[in-house]
């Protein structure tokens, strides 16, 4: 007896129009590549496509531009939020966004983005911390926690000598100029589903004059934490998480009760 069967095949995703079908150079693992993800997402459902501007920083994202389909500039290291700034205040009706690494913002790149908070500047920045320098070879950065082994601290993060991890969002949260400053992850679905939600609610902020965002991201980075790729989702969570708590830090009431 001859049986029929019929497999029916049901595409539940497609890659984002935003997004440029390339391979991508990021390891295995590494979370960027779902951050790059849920930029596009938003871009494409928000329909800002066509006046987006990305201003890529140096560190393992340097090639962010090669992955979006907007259009895109790079800053010397550290000096987005600089960058960006100029870009917006002379294309004030484009959406400007940063996306740049621990060892970018919140080391050579401190000053920038602290005193582009602090004079309110109506950008979205997109702040991926991974805890050490990705691209250079995983030394310590200002986020790699205490007692943490890097190339640069084979023993650990040594407080005494080395100082505390750098707490970006806390402290950006406290300037004036600040609108908008939560801190998500990338280690498990629920986390990226906030994780997008987090960056557009950074864009709605943004497109309604209301100042400056950031959205932190927790990140994992297999390669250099010497870990597999599920493993760093671990860690992630049972490391990162605790020291840097998940979060909102300050929100604008304008976009309190905003729900996507």
């Amino acid at each position: 007896m001859e049986m029929n069967s019929q497999v029916i095949e049901e595409q539940v995703y497609n890659r984002p129009d935003s997004f440029v079908d390339v391979s991508t150079h990021y390891c295995p693992g590494c979370t960027h590549g779902t951050a790059h993800r849920l930029i596009a997402e938003v871009i494409d459902e928000m329909g800002l496509k066509g006046k987006t501007i990305g201003v890529a920083s140096v560190g393992c994202s340097v090639f962010a531009y090669n992955y979006f389909d907007v259009d895109f500039v790079q800053a010397p290291h550290g000096r987005a939020p600089a960058m960006a700034t100029g870009v917006k205040r002379v294309l004030p009706e484009r959406v400007v966004f940063t996306y740049q690494g621990d060892g970018d913002l919140a080391s050579i790149g401190t000053a920038e983005i602290v005193h582009a908070a602090a004079r309110g500047e109506n950008i979205s920045v997109f702040f991926l911390n991974n805890t050490n320098y990705g691209m250079t070879g995983g030394q310590m950065a200002p986020t790699t926690l205490p007692g943490q082994k890097t190339t640069s601290s084979p023993r650990g993060r040594d407080v005494e000598t080395q100082g505390y991890p750098v707490k970006a969002s806390e402290m950006i949260s406290t300037l004036d100029g600040a609108s908008y400053v939560v801190r998500r992850s990338l280690h498990d679905p629920k986390s990226i589903r906030l994780a997008k939600k987090a960056i557009r609610t950074a864009f709605e902020v943004q497109i309604r004059g209301l100042g400056f965002s950031l959205v932190e991201l927790l990140s994992t980075c297999s390669t250099n934490w010497g870990m597999t790729p599920v493993e760093s989702m671990h860690w992630l969570e049972n490391n990162m998480v605790p020291y840097f708590p998940l979060g909102d830090f300050k929100v604008h009431p304008a976009i309190a009760g905003l729900r996507f």
